[in-house]
């Protein structure tokens, strides 16, 4: 029996494809980064971000001379390029990923790239790290692209989600658990033991991990969410200073703790995902008790808020979390869903558009009302006819113009739950949704003034004149070109009106010509 080493099952299980480091040459050779060889200060990388168009990969920056990286899931172009799909394709390939998820594996921690550098005790210290401040208002500096890996209290669940963390010091970071989520309540759990809680968080991460961090599944074991949109299994590595395991190709790892006094520590303000600023929380304390790294590690951060919320990575993931989320209830409640965008204009989450394939009356309707039901925390759900591109703002604004009636395809919702950072609730904790039915009643299909118009194309067919075509049942007049053999029609409407002054020729009323 051969035995493989270790090594060899990290080479198998984790390819430098799911190396960020690796990720990021990959965009730079799309043409997708913008690259900045000079040292630049700490407080002047959000402005190098902000509103963006591409990802920035800063060789230098700060008195440390570190090397970050932002903004590399900005948008869902360089999103769906981690998954080797175009943007149209990649929820169609997210789902197909997530029906099949993957074990991770347990490596040695002498074969883990992100333990080649292991700090410890005073050493373990967040200015090491090129924490930058992102917002004007901010609380602090923030560490934004960090995956959080917790276990509850028996440890029969592992959860794995995406948070943010506020700089309040060398060793300590306030912690955002407001939010309803497994974290929180795994927390309030050892809260109510008086136990400290073990946390890692991952600093520097593949897209496919990205995206598993943000996805709402019931499994078990949330990093198996992770193998499965990477298609690999995770290769996992013990903690220097607690037991968790986590991913043993990141770049950096912060190990610690939080702990047992609950919530009790001013947080924030920050600027939020919506594009305004959240209001300064209650939140945990994070306590640092090691970080581990790669020797050439790159730092992440993520962009999140301001004027060009499309242009963020926490929109677009959100927005693949909210189109995966909805899919799963319109499966539900119509037997055809084409396909399923969420504009990462509105953060992500509160527009979605949905194109069906009716085949009843009502299905509309069913798809608004499962949307609003579901877990996706959408606002407003706009619902059209498959030959509308739901990618395109021009074609479901054409179909908003033209197949909408307010007082007959507008469906609102009042009193159900929200997302409480919108600030159109004026702090209220439930609020209104809206549908729009853009679709045609069933019945109106195939009907030429409900048609949408295209270019001629002729098909070859038998020459005859425009009698005897007419002699076969009522015809377009492009058919009458076709019988005809004509490639000019101006000669089939001389021929017509010969046969129209001899009385004999009449009109259908979807315009057909006949004798």
């Amino acid at each position: 029996m051969v035995v493989r080493s270790t090594a060899a099952r990290v080479a198998e299980t984790a390819p430098a494809d799911f190396r960020l480091r690796s990720f990021v040459e990959r965009l730079v050779s799309l043409g997708e980064v913008d690259i900045v060889d000079d040292n630049v200060d700490l407080v002047d990388v959000a402005a190098r971000l902000d509103g963006n168009p591409k990802a920035v990969l800063f060789r230098s920056v700060g008195p440390e001379k570190s090397q970050l990286v932002g903004n590399v899931v900005g948008s869902r172009a360089r999103l769906a390029a981690g998954f080797g799909v175009s943007e149209k394709d990649l929820l169609a390939e997210v789902l197909r990923r997530l029906e099949r998820p993957i074990d991770p594996v347990e490596v040695a921690q002498a074969d883990a790239p992100v333990q080649e550098v292991v700090l410890t005790g005073d050493d373990a210290d967040f200015t090491k790290l090129p924490i930058h401040l992102q917002h004007a208002l901010d609380g602090g500096p923030y560490i934004s692209a960090s995956i959080d890996i917790s276990q509850n209290v028996g440890g029969s669940h592992r959860n794995v989600g995406y948070r943010r963390l506020m700089m309040r010091g060398r060793k300590e970071a306030g912690i955002d658990l407001i939010a309803p989520s497994d974290m929180r309540v795994g927390y309030a759990a050892y809260v109510e033991q008086k136990k400290q809680m073990p946390v890692a968080f991952v600093i520097g991460s593949h897209p496919a991990d990205s995206v598993a961090a943000v996805m709402m599944a019931p499994v078990a074991d949330e990093i198996s969410l992770m193998g499965a949109l990477r298609g690999s299994a995770v290769p996992l590595v013990k903690c220097r200073t607690n037991d968790l395991m986590v991913p043993a190709d990141a770049e950096y790892i912060l190990e610690g703790y939080i702990d047992e006094k609950g919530w009790y520590e001013p947080e924030g303000p920050y600027g939020e995902y919506l594009g305004y600023y959240g209001h300064m929380k209650t939140n945990p304390v994070f306590h640092l008790t090691a970080i581990t790294m790669r020797r050439d590690a790159l730092f992440q951060t993520a962009t999140i808020s301001g004027r060009a919320l499309e242009r963020t990575d926490t929109a677009q993931l959100c927005a693949l979390r909210t189109e995966v989320t909805a899919w799963a209830a319109l499966l539900t409640a119509i037997r055809e869903p084409v396909a399923a965008y969420c504009p990462a204009s509105t953060g992500g989450m509160f527009n979605l558009r949905v194109s069906m394939r009716s085949r009843y009356p009502g299905e509309a309707r069913n798809a608004i009302a499962s949307v609003f039901a579901s877990r996706a925390d959408v606002k407003n759900v706009f619902i059209v006819d498959d030959d509308i591109d739901v990618f395109s703002d021009a074609q479901v604004e054409w179909a908003l113009a033209t197949r909408f009636q307010a007082d007959r395809d507008l469906v609102v919702g009042s009193g159900l739950r929200t997302i409480p950072l919108d600030p159109s609730l004026l702090g209220s904790r439930i609020g209104s949704k809206c549908g729009f039915d853009l679709t045609f009643p069933l019945d109106w299909r195939g009907k030429p003034e409900f048609s949408v118009p295209t270019a001629p194309s002729l098909q070859v067919v038998p020459s005859s004149t425009v009698s005897e075509a007419l002699r076969s049942g009522p015809k377009f007049f492009r058919e009458l070109v076709e019988a005809t053999g004509s490639r000019d029609g101006r000669d089939t409407a001389v021929a017509l009106d010969e046969v129209r002054k001899t009385g004999g020729l009449k009109r259908t009323t979807e315009g057909r010509y006949f004798l």
